[in-house]
Formats: structure tokens, sequence, C-alpha cells
């Protein structure tokens, strides 16, 4: 059913919001609709608000689990398309990027790449949409969204006003910022501003892109990068690829641990007495960040593991697939199977990285 109350936008009742994930599960939203200006986010919230709903807002659908029993409120999908370069250079000598919300990310990233522009090219081949970027900072191969982005252009819920939020204000860390941490659920992102630099070098830091390019006599264009990093995600099933099984998921579905330096040497030791190394590398100042995929594949749960319906990726550890059928029910128990046996076995809590939607309502 559709209907309209000018001079509000299309609302539509009950859509069904497992297509528009990359996981294909959940239930559907009571209301829907998909926003396609800053004015038409504005109404939408606005009659939400008049009917005392929650709103959930959507995006690209790829870092996300969503109830089986839907989202009892409204799904707002921030539709909100172009990239625009601005004519002149910044002061950093930075070209700008004026991307909408609503845009497909690596649509976005195959035109900076175009342009000879770097300062993304390790982020290719991420599913979503670009307004998802900034709230997950969003990160791959040696690079994060956070070392780009000028500003974000939001929706204020507090006051109802539009607003550009500066790179610090932000609050950008590990897979987090303001958006889902500092102030969760108090902006709508409608677009982002990237700084990148023009004729720059491709960052290949990450060990997996090293080896990809070992021998090479010169240093790779950033359209090789783009391309390498597609491969390599594509042979871990982090590509989304249509009729391959690895690739209804969420991505990845565990961060990887930050941990201090007594919970790491804890790990170690724990490590040690089975005869094992932790790969780990320096993070943050005196922390350490350890990897997920090492932790999950040690407790038991190798690339494949699964039963019924669901399981894990058969080219990535951290990748928790939709078989065929799968319920959120059933991820959430694999989840809860594997976070338990870590800690049991590493002392390490496992932190989800996809959002959780419909599970408190």
């Amino acid at each position: 059913m559709i209907f309209r109350e000018e001079p509000v936008v299309m609302v539509q009742e009950n859509i069904p919001l497992a297509p528009l994930t990359t996981l294909k599960i959940g239930g559907a939203a009571k209301y829907f609709v998909a926003a396609k200006d800053a004015s038409e986010v504005q109404e939408a919230v606005a009659w939400a608000r008049t009917r005392d709903l929650p709103v959930f807002v959507l995006g690209g659908g790829s870092n996300l689990l969503i109830a089986d029993a839907g989202w009892p409120g409204m799904v707002l999908k921030v539709a909100i398309a172009g990239i625009q370069r601005r004519p002149e250079l910044d002061e950093k000598g930075r070209a700008i990027f004026d991307v909408g919300a609503g845009e497909t990310w690596d649509k976005f990233v195959s035109d900076a790449v175009r342009a000879r522009c770097a300062g993304v090219e390790c982020l290719s081949g991420i599913p979503g949409s670009v307004g998802g970027t900034p709230v997950q900072n969003v990160g791959a191969y040696g690079q994060e969204v956070s070392e780009t982005i000028e500003s974000v252009q939001v929706l204020d819920l507090k006051d109802g006003q539009l607003r550009e939020l500066c790179n610090e204000a932000c609050q950008f860390a590990y897979r987090s910022s303001i958006f889902n941490k500092g102030e969760p659920g108090r902006f709508i992102v409608l677009s982002a501003a990237y700084g990148l630099v023009p004729e720059g070098d491709p960052r290949i830091s990450y060990a997996d892109l090293k080896r990809h390019f070992d021998g090479w006599a010169t240093m790779p264009t950033l359209a090789e990068t783009r391309e390498a990093v597609r491969h390599i995600r594509a042979l871990k099933g982090m590509l989304i690829t249509p009729g391959d099984p690895d690739c209804q998921s969420a991505g990845s579905f565990f961060k990887n641990p930050v941990l201090s330096e007594a919970q790491h040497e804890d790990l170690i030791k724990r490590a040690a007495a089975r005869r094992l190394n932790v790969p780990s590398y320096p993070a943050l100042e005196s922390h350490k960040k350890v990897s997920a995929a090492w932790l999950v594949e040690h407790s038991g749960f190798a690339k494949g593991y699964g039963f019924g319906r669901v399981g894990i990726s058969s080219k990535h550890a951290l990748a928790i697939v939709n078989r065929g059928g799968a319920t959120a029910a059933e991820v959430l128990a694999l989840k809860d199977q594997i976070q338990h046996r870590v800690e049991e076995i590493w002392g390490v809590c496992l932190e989800p990285e996809p959002v959780m939607v419909g599970f408190e309502q």
C-alpha cells in the first residue's frame, strides 16, 4: 500500500527489508521512505515524529543485520545522489569531491581513481553507500575514510537543523565516529566532502598489497591498485559477486580487537601454551590490534564451518554467510557461539561490526 499526505514525501507500508541488505535476511519495515534530497529527509523525519515512530536510516545494507520481526517504525533510505568535484583545489592542494549519501561507495572510488586522485583507492570494492562510510569510519588495506573526509553534511535531529561537521567534530576512531559512538541517533548523514590528492601515489602499505605487487619494477598506478584490491577482496569472498554463495554476508562480522599491553601479553601467553604465535601490529599508541580472523580460526571455526542455513565463508573466517533461507536468529546463534569460544580460549571479547536493527523492540 502506498499513500501520500501533502506535502510529505511518499510513504510506503510493510516493505520487505531483506532484499535491501547483502545478507538477504530480516523482516519488513512498517513504513518506508526513500528521500532524494535534504528537504525530503526533513519531511520524512517530521512525519515519523508526529506519529511517535522510531526511525532507522538505511544505507546500502552491507553492514547490517535486521531482526526477523523487522522494524516497527520508519526505515528512511537516504537516496541523495551526486558526485561533484569542486573547480579549485583547497589550501592543502587537495581536490574536494562532494558526494551524496545515497551514492554507491565503489562508484565514487572508481570515479576518483579515473580522475587520478589518491586517497580512497584501497577502499575499492567495499559494498554499501557513501553515507555509511563516515558512520563506521570505513577502512581497509591501510586506508580509512577519516584520512580524507573534509566535512560531513547532516540533519541534526536534536533541533531539525542542517549542519556541516568538520573532520575533527566527527570524532573519528577505529571503526567509530560521533555518529555511532559519540552521539548515536542524533545525526542523519546527507553528504560528505572528501579531500583527495591529484596525481598522488597509491598507498601500498598493507601486507596483502605488498605481496600482490612484489617484484614489480615500477610503482603501480591508482587503477592497478584498485584492481588489485578488488581481486584480493574477491579471493576472500568480500566482493559482491552474483551467484557466489560466499558473498551473501554482511562483510566482516567482527572488529579486530584493540588490546591493552596487559591484555596483549595475556593473549601471547595463552598462544605460547598452544605453541602458536599471535599476528599483531601497533595500533593506537600503547595498544595492540589483533586479527579477529586469527582468533576465530584458532577457536575451532575454520573457513567453511557452519550448520544448516548459516555458516562461515569458505574464503574468509570473519564473514558469516546466509547459505539460503537463514534467519537473523540463526546468525545470532552462530555469532554467540563464536564470541563465547573466543573469550573462553583467548580471553578476548569480539565486538560485532554490523549494525543490529530491530532486536530490542
